[in-house]
């Protein structure tokens, strides 16, 4: 293939991962962090660069050059949603943009350098428009190339037309971006791009095969693969403006239908069908307003035109600013109400059942609870999901009913020789109560009534699924009842003394009576324990150290109760 590469913009995003994972997760990108995949570093930020972070260290190494080191995990699904806006933004602006990778992508320099005044100019405004747009800083290289075009982007070149082979002959063999070739470079003592360059063609294809000779080609400025330009999603948002404020509920619902046929018309011209519905109003005095409602299956017009409408009928239906269970009315009417399919799919993604329509009573059902949350709030109706974590109270998340049911860490793998299912509804796990004992000191294991031995210094278990089991956390089955706000509490033995644990995890006597509160005592029959956490006991401020008892009272009551600092607690009530 003969001739001049294309000339190429390419806007580039320094430290990408770090910032999607600021705009993502939150994670200020402003302090010292590290993106990390296998183990290893692959971007960090500049603060954590300059406390001597670099790419390729060890996450050790890393955490070692700066103890205060934020570590993320690398998520390319992540980088992706988060540069999907940059695109947008420079789509806006060109035509016929290509994403090379998340943080980067290229257009062909010859139009908007025409239609912008010059190139440097079309490079000033792209910059300046995605600043505004995303509040993202981007860097922006032009050369003969993608290739040459994104090293360009590295110092924010503009490496004139023709100039682009002396503009990569000086720069180092690790530029062509494969680290095991430019290390046998080196040790053959080819150090740059313009001495690999000066290599016969023939001698590089037959010493390092095709990819060397395809790296060949690019280290001579001879990089002639055209743009991948990706097609724009198509917009399918639709907005009705309002000439008269709405501040009725039929007329929110006459709208509303209306809206919603509109959408799925649009949805369907694309052959596409929507799960997920974002509504936004904005109201006469510029209030906005945003809910997104979820669903599992395909949301027809009518089921569209009913969220709509029961999202409108609890906004308008608001409480007037009074305290309640109900969210704030608007203060004026909404002049502005748009859809927005968050989520779609292909049309015949979703299948109904073998005998007909799936799942009808859930339907029913998420209908019902929907058209709750359409009037008292999304947070009026939420359900559990479970995840990892050692006390009770840490391992249940609530979502509201129609959101993610993502656990915030993994769940806890079964320790070995424990099923899977949790057995039934018992006084306390491990089947009969242990009766007062001596504790065991630190390493030794700590018998969970009858049953079987944890350590608190026990190694992870990875048998289960490639999870390992959180240590320090209590057998099934789960308590029925977890208290918001654990309870004071005084636990005394048969003298009367109030019973204490010692920093070797030694009970003083044996627990004999508990009083919660300001009750009255209960005599306590059975208790075992204790269960000792040291949690986050790097971090000085976080740090947090207690033992766990399970107890039973005369009653029948079952317990869990925490030591921590001194004071006893009940955090945990058992069927």
């Amino acid at each position: 293939m003969t001739g001049t590469p294309a000339r190429t913009l390419l806007l580039w995003c320094p430290d990408w991962p770090v910032l999607a994972a600021e705009i993502v997760d939150g994670v200020p990108a402003t302090g010292p962090v590290a993106v990390l995949h296998a183990n290893r570093v692959v971007a960090c930020s500049e603060r954590a660069r300059a406390e001597g972070v670099r790419r390729g260290l060890r996450k050790r190494e890393a955490q070692g050059r700066c103890p205060q080191l934020t570590v993320v995990d690398y998520d390319p699904g992540r980088d992706a949603r988060a540069f999907e806006p940059v695109v947008a933004a420079v789509e806006e602006l060109v035509a016929g943009v290509e994403v090379v990778r998340p943080g980067a992508c290229a257009v062909a320099a010859r139009g908007p350098s025409r239609y912008l005044g010059g190139e440097e100019a079309a490079a000033e405004r792209i910059i300046e428009h995605v600043a505004q747009s995303c509040l993202v800083e981007s860097q922006v290289g032009i050369a003969d190339g993608v290739f040459a075009a994104g090293l360009a982007a590295r110092s924010g070149r503009v490496v004139p037309p023709g100039g682009t082979p002396e503009f990569l002959a000086g720069l180092p063999v690790e530029a062509l971006g494969r680290s095991a070739l430019a290390d046998l470079l080196r040790r053959l003592g080819v150090r740059s791009l313009g001495d690999f360059a000066a290599l016969p063609a023939g001698d590089v294809l037959a010493r390092f095969g095709f990819d060397g000779a395809l790296a060949h080609r690019l280290a001579a400025g001879r990089d002639h693969r055209p743009l991948a330009v990706r097609q724009p999603p198509a917009d399918l948002t639709v907005t009705a403006e309002q000439d008269e404020p709405i501040d009725r509920v039929d007329v929110a619902a006459f709208v509303a239908r209306a809206l919603a046929e509109q959408l799925h018309e649009r949805l369907a011209g694309h052959g596409l069908a929507c799960t997920r519905l974002g509504i936004e109003a904005v109201t006469e005095h510029g209030q906005e307003l945003h809910r997104v409602w979820r669903h599992d299956g395909l949301l027809t017009a009518a089921a569209i035109a009913d969220r709509v409408r029961w999202q409108l009928d609890g906004w308008l239906s608001g409480s007037s600013g009074r305290t309640g269970a109900r969210p704030a009315r608007p203060t004026a009417g909404i002049i502005r109400l748009r859809l927005i399919p968050d989520g779609v799919i292909a049309q015949a993604g979703l299948q109904a059942g073998l005998w007909g329509e799936t799942g009808e009573e859930r339907e029913r059902a998420h209908r019902a609870l929907s058209r709750v949350q359409g009037i008292l709030g999304p947070e009026a109706v939420v359900t559990a999901v479970l995840g990892g974590g050692r006390s009770p109270a840490d391992q249940v998340r609530l979502v509201p009913w129609g959101d993610e049911r993502l656990p915030t860490r993994p769940g806890p793998a079964p320790l070995p020789g424990e099923p899977t299912a949790r057995p039934g509804p018992g006084p306390l796990p491990g089947g009969p109560i242990a009766r007062p004992g001596p504790a065991p000191l630190p390493g030794e294991p700590i018998a969970s009534g009858g049953g079987r031995a944890v350590s608190a210094g026990r190694p992870a278990d990875h048998s289960a699924g490639g999870v390992p089991p959180w240590p320090g956390r209590l057998p099934a089955p789960a308590p029925a009842v977890v208290l918001p706000s654990p309870l004071a509490a005084t636990v005394h033995d048969a003298a009367g003394e109030a019973v204490v644990i010692s920093a070797r995890l030694a009970v003083s006597a044996p627990p004999a009576r508990l009083v919660v509160g300001t009750g009255r005592p209960a005599e306590i029959v059975g208790w075992v324990g204790p269960w000792p956490v040291d949690e986050r006991w790097w971090a000085p401020a976080e740090a947090r150290r207690r033992a766990r008892f399970q107890v039973c009272l005369a009653d029948g009551t079952a317990l869990l109760l925490a030591v921590e600092a001194g004071q006893w607690l009940v955090e945990a009530i058992y069927d």
